[in-house]
């Protein structure tokens, strides 16, 4: 199984890289790439997907590693 990296992204997304799935709460897959940004912020028009709406919302968030 291949490494999927997932990228915290201070005021933004979470982006997710390599091989996975994304399933929703009823068990269907959601048709993806290799590369996805999940929204963090609530706002976005097209969830779970981020659409940038972060960016006018004014959300905020920098939180690091520990």
């Amino acid at each position: 199984m291949s490494k999927v990296i997932i990228t915290k992204y201070d005021q933004g997304p979470y982006v997710i890289q390599g091989d996975f799935e994304l399933i929703d709460g009823k068990g269907a897959v959601f048709q993806t790439g290799d590369t996805i940004a999940i929204c963090r912020c609530g706002q976005s028009k097209t969830q779970p997907f981020c659409d940038s709406t972060h960016k006018a919302c004014g959300f905020t968030d920098a939180s690091t590693a520990r």
